[in-house]
């Protein structure tokens, strides 16, 4: 293959570390004399040839990337469907590439994402143009298969028991005149990780969380609530963190906000928190507070964790090298190589095995009574969470993040009307 250019893409929720990600896309394709082009808004920018040239941007802002959070060339909820299906999408965005000499396609996201790219090394194949397509791990779920774990996964992990923490000794000091039930809404469809993460907040039964409630198992609220009862009233208190994808017996979202399916085809929830809240405030009669920290959870780049941003940046240097050394449809994963002293490398794996497949919490890992997690799974998680890696503060008491120019290169064809 002759160089060309590189084009990255971001893609579904964006993490704390997906910048650090783009940052050490950049730094060595930089280093390989490969000029790279970012997809604004994702797969969307590559339709409409809306393509960014980070040759624009500075050593020192592509640098500062890496401690930044967000998705600095924008992200967005596009599934492309199979090439039968979507064939028109797929040509175009074979049209840009070939008129802005991309040969090299790297696209960041989650399961859905990898798909994509599956897809479009595919079809460049059935048309002979010579693309190299790389799939570069992401998302806070934690979710993807053949990866010990995922980019983003760990800094929202640490979010996640550092607040439960902080909040349950807030509601103890509380809890004899205020609250008794605290609820802890995570991050997680079909799989508890982030839930899971609350549990290295405390380790005795006393200690909280009290109580987790993980998708991976059947919600009884007969049950739930007659453990927080009894947890109340030998504790004085109750902090709960549960999944936004807890499902009844039956498999119905208890927090199924009716609103319908988003652009991955996923059910819209609303609020599993007010929800559980509501009905320990109507069964129980205790006063009860619930947080939702949504966004929060995978924008806190203040409270990264140093272990995840090494992960980060480590496929996105890994994604380059392998597009550059001539592998295609592939994905850098990484591989816990030893437990104590944690190590790890990066291998390469084929998208097929990510794209599409989802991985949730191994039995091992949660509790016979289904509510907390193991010590197998403490010695999984703590590792992901270990480090500091704060971003620099200015006098002004903010943290200094960066905004790029994200100039756009001159497009060559005529506008798309998908």
């Amino acid at each position: 293959m002759r160089p060309g250019n590189l084009l990255y893409a971001q893609s579904g929720g964006v993490t704390a570390v997906i910048n650090a990600t783009a940052s050490a896309v950049i730094t060595e394709a930089r280093a390989r004399k490969i000029k790279v082009l970012a997809a604004r808004n994702g797969i969307l920018g590559a339709l409409r040839e809306e393509l960014i040239d980070t040759s624009r941007e500075s050593a020192a802002a592509i640098r500062a990337l890496a401690h930044t959070p967000g998705g600095a060339f924008g992200s967005c909820r596009v599934k492309l469907k199979s090439v039968e299906q979507d064939r028109a999408r797929y040509e175009r965005l074979l049209e840009v590439l070939r008129a802005h000499d991309v040969r090299y396609f790297l696209y960041n996201g989650g399961n859905d994402s990898a798909d994509t790219a599956l897809k479009v090394s595919k079809l460049a194949a059935e048309f002979g143009y010579p693309l190299t397509c790389i799939g570069v791990p992401k998302t806070v779920d934690n979710d993807l298969a053949v990866t010990d774990c995922c980019p983003g996964f760990g800094s929202a992990a640490k979010y996640t028991a550092v607040s439960v923490r902080e909040a349950a000794l807030d509601v103890a000091a509380m809890s004899e005149t205020s609250t008794k039930v605290f609820v802890y809404e995570a991050m997680g469809r079909h799989a508890g990780w982030l839930s899971a993460a609350a549990g290295l907040a405390g380790k005795g039964p006393d200690e909280a969380p009290h109580l987790i409630l993980f998708p991976e198992r059947p919600y009884d609220e007969a049950d739930f609530l007659v453990r927080v009862k009894k947890i109340v009233d030998r504790v004085g208190y109750c902090v709960v963190v549960a999944s936004e994808g807890i499902r009844t017996a039956e498999g119905k979202f208890v927090a199924d906000a009716g609103a319908g399916k988003d652009a991955f085809g996923h059910t819209q929830l609303g609020g599993v928190a007010s929800f559980l809240a509501g009905r320990v405030k109507d069964a129980l009669g205790l006063k009860v507070h619930w947080t939702l920290p949504d966004y929060l959870q995978r924008s806190a780049r203040h409270l990264a964790s140093k272990t995840d941003v090494d992960h980060a940046m480590a496929v996105g240097t890994a994604a380059v090298r392998q597009a550059l050394s001539g592998a295609n449809a592939t994905i850098p994963v990484i591989k816990r190589v030893s437990q104590a002293p944690y190590r790890w490398k990066i291998e390469s794996a084929p998208l097929e095995k990510v794209a599409n497949h989802e991985k949730t919490m191994p039995a091992n890992f949660l509790r016979k009574d289904g509510y907390g997690i193991t010590q197998a799974a403490r010695d999984y998680l703590e590792p992901l969470i270990r480090g500091e890696a704060p971003p620099p503060y200015g006098r002004d008491g903010m943290p200094k993040y960066c905004t790029l120019k994200n100039t756009l290169v001159k497009k060559k064809l005529p506008p798309w009307q998908g």
